[in-house]
C-alpha cells in the first residue's frame, strides 16, 4: 500500500462515495467516519494516513456502497449529544427526533413542578428518547416499552452504557390486556411505526434493506393504528394535567390530530420539524 496524507485519504474517500451519495451526504459520511472510527478531526492534514487504518477504511467504503448505513458500520449513532449502540436490530436515530425530545424538555421545565416526574416511552428501539430524557431531566422516572426482545437488548445495553436507570417492559403496546402491568405517567412518548407498506418501494436502499421493517412499517389499510391506540391507553394511564407526545408522518398529521380531539384531549399543538414537515404533535388531558 502507498502512504496517503489525511488529506489524501479524505478526498478520495469521498469521491468514491459519490455514485451513490449526493456530495453534501458523502462529506457528512466521510466526517462521521474519520472522527468516530480514526479520531481524526484535520480533514486537511498533511500527515500519513497510518497504514493499518487503510484496510479498515476500504472494508467501510465497500459496505457503504452496499447501501449499508454508516451507523451501522460502525456499531454507533450520534443523537443529543450522546453515543448510542446501534445495530440491525434498531433504527437509526434520526435528527428529527432530537427536536421532539428539546420540545419534552422544554414543556417539563414550563409545566411541572412536582419532585419525581414519571415518563413512558412506548416503543423505544434504541432507547436514545427515554435515555436522553433521563440524562438531561434527572427528577424523571422513566419507564420504556418495546415488543422486539432484540432491540430491547440494545437499549438495556445503551442505559448501561449511559448510566442511566430505565425500566423496561417486553410487550405490545397493541395487547390491551397486558396495560395494566404499565404504570400511571405524567408523560407518554411515541415514535411509532406509520409508514404504510406500500410506500416500502418509494424508500431508499439504505433503509429497506437494513433496518428492522417491524419498526417503521403499518398495514395499509390502518396506518393510524398505533397513534389510536396509545392514545386509548392514555386515556386510561395519563396522569391528569399530564402530557402525550408522538413523532408524525407528516402525511396523516391532521388526521391524528383530528383523532385526538375526538377522544378528549385538549391543547393538541403539531409542530413543525427544521425542515417545515409537520413532524410532531402534543396533547393533554
Amino acid at each position: 500500500m502507498n502512504k496517503l496524507s489525511i488529506k489524501e485519504v479524505y478526498q478520495k474517500f469521498t469521491k468514491a462515495l459519490h455514485p451513490i451519495y449526493q456530495e453534501g451526504e458523502a462529506n457528512a459520511i466521510a466526517r462521521i467516519v474519520m472522527e468516530d472510527e480514526f479520531k481524526i478531526y484535520d480533514f486537511n492534514s498533511e500527515r500519513d494516513f497510518p497504514l493499518e487504518n487503510q484496510k479498515r477504511l476500504e472494508f467501510i467504503q465497500s459496505k457503504l456502497l452496499q447501501h449499508e448505513p454508516v451507523q451501522y458500520i460502525l456499531g454507533q449513532a450520534d443523537f443529543y449529544g450522546y453515543k448510542f449502540k446501534v445495530d440491525k436490530r434498531v433504527l437509526i436515530p434520526r435528527q428529527e427526533t432530537e427536536e421532539l425530545i428539546y420540545w419534552i424538555k422544554n414543556t417539563v421545565k414550563d409545566f411541572f413542578v412536582k419532585d419525581v416526574i414519571t415518563l413512558l416511552d412506548i416503543g423505544t428501539g434504541s432507547g436514545c428518547i427515554p435515555i436522553s430524557l433521563k440524562k438531561i431531566l434527572r427528577q424523571l422516572h422513566v419507564s420504556a416499552l418495546e415488543v422486539s426482545e432484540e432491540a430491547l437488548e440494545v437499549a438495556k445495553e445503551n442505559a448501561k452504557l449511559l448510566e442511566v436507570d430505565i425500566d423496561f417492559y417486553h410487550q405490545s403496546i397493541l395487547d390491551e390486556s397486558e396495560w395494566g402491568r404499565l404504570p400511571k405517567c405524567d408523560i407518554i412518548v411515541s415514535n411509532p411505526p406509520y409508514i404504510p407498506r406500500r410506500e416500502i418501494n418509494l424508500m431508499s436502499k439504505n433503509v429497506t434493506e437494513y433496518e428492522p421493517h417491524l419498526a417503521l412499517f403499518v398495514e395499509n389499510d390502518d396506518p393510524i393504528i398505533f397513534y389510536r391506540t396509545i392514545s386509548k391507553f392514555a386515556l386510561a394511564n395519563l396522569n391528569q394535567g399530564g402530557f402525550l407526545f408522538f413523532e408524525l408522518n407528516e402525511f396523516n398529521a391532521n388526521e391524528v390530530q383530528d383523532m385526538l380531539h375526538n377522544n378528549g384531549f385538549t391543547n393538541v399543538v403539531i409542530q413543525k420539524d427544521i425542515e417545515g414537515k409537520d413532524r410532531m404533535i402534543r396533547a393533554s388531558l
